[in-house]
């Protein structure tokens, strides 16, 4: 990838315990995967189809990357959730990547600005972003003085969506009786919203300053490149680990992308202190967005027939095929008479120097005589 990160990939199966220990699958929600004992060597252990793309990227930091401590990583996945139903899919895919080894403000702008230029490539220019905060909110929660039984149940309902559950419990509370609507309420862009917070924030602990002073940090470097994002407290949803900035993506009321920092992930795993952050696309709706030209290789797609099947036919096709991509086309072989829909180019190969070159955009024939002369007419 032209920003540094570099492909990894990971088992379909994994431990289960690895998302139990996180607080990705709590009791409740083991229902929604597909778990089974592995009687391999006769461990017994309890493994997953990865319900996450995250946790195993995690997992493969510790393992293998850690001595190099600063990691940028992408995949393209799939994952798995058990649906009732049967109107969803079970198997789905994302694609994602992940910022290991970085604590700063400047690595939650990069994962969004990253994010938002995927998209824009994939000609979706319509989207909205919407940022929020888990640290934020979690520490609101312990601002609230909850018994550890209620500050449980109030955030399992928060990862549900139900944030109701905020202005019910937190409306016992004098402390917060002007901040928390303020908190809960805000919607809109740049830090000035923050900084009205910041004002109201006078009497909570240094614990939710300090995340406040966090999210404002992030959202001052998005403003100084002018991201267009709208600040929106109650749009997380399922932020079981993460610890800062979050952020969905949506288009036509499609949520496309999602992502944030979690900061605790790779040490409740076992591993060190490592800071990270990370965003996944989900395909699956991205798929029936993508207007129809993207990805199309029609441009510099080429498609190379061999009149015959003969052998000097055939390796003078092999060879002009390499030497177009070579020089950067997409290139396919025909020796079965295949039309020739969705490529600009084709290239009838009559003999070792006898080829006709048809451009299917401006319905163009020339018969040349070398590779070298079908290049020229291809690049030129």
């Amino acid at each position: 990838m032209s920003w540094g990160y570099q492909e990894v990939r990971t088992p379909t199966l994994e431990y289960l315990h690895l998302f139990t220990a996180t607080g990705t699958l709590s009791p409740s929600m083991l229902s929604r995967v597909y778990s089974f004992l592995d009687w391999d060597g006769w461990s017994g252990e309890r493994v997953v189809l990865r319900p996450d793309g995250t946790i195993p990227i995690a997992r493969l930091y510790i393992d293998n990357l850690a001595r190099q401590e600063l990691a940028k990583l992408f995949y393209v996945t799939n994952v798995f959730a058990f649906e009732e139903t049967g109107r969803e899919n079970r198997e789905r895919w994302q694609c994602g990547v992940e910022f290991l080894g970085c604590a700063e403000p400047a690595a939650d702008m990069e994962i969004i600005l990253l994010a938002t230029e995927i998209l824009h490539k994939l000609g979706i220019d319509r989207i909205e972003l919407r940022l929020s905060h888990a640290g934020l909110v979690k520490a609101l929660l312990r601002e609230l003085k909850l018994s550890p039984a209620e500050e449980t149940k109030a955030l399992g309902q928060l990862l549900e969506g139900d944030w109701q559950i905020l202005t019910e419990v937190g409306s016992t509370s004098s402390e917060l009786g002007e901040l928390l609507p303020q908190l809960l309420g805000l919607k809109g862009k740049s830090s000035g919203f923050l900084k009205n917070l910041e004002v109201l924030s006078g009497q909570t602990s240094a614990d939710f300053k300090s995340e406040l002073n966090n999210f404002m940090d992030v959202i001052s470097l998005l403003d100084s490149l002018d991201c267009n994002y709208q600040i929106d407290i109650m749009s997380m949803q399922g932020f079981e680990y993460y610890t800062g900035v979050c952020f969905q993506i949506s288009t036509d009321g499609k949520r496309i992308a999602g992502g944030g920092r979690y900061d605790d992930l790779i040490p409740l795993m076992g591993g060190g202190n490592v800071s990270a952050c990370g965003f996944a696309l989900y395909a699956d709706p991205l798929m029936s967005l993508v207007p129809s030209e993207v990805g199309k290789v029609a441009e510099r797609g080429v498609l190379v027939k061999g009149e015959t099947t003969a052998p000097e036919i055939v390796k003078t096709c092999f060879d002009l095929a390499q030497s177009l991509r070579n020089m950067g086309c997409v290139v396919d072989l025909d020796f079965v008479g295949r039309g020739a829909a969705g490529w600009r180019w084709t290239i009838m190969v009559q003999g070792a120097r006898l080829f006709e070159v048809i451009d299917q955009v401006q319905n163009r024939r020339k018969e040349v005589a070398s590779i070298v002369e079908v290049l020229n007419e291809v690049g030129g």
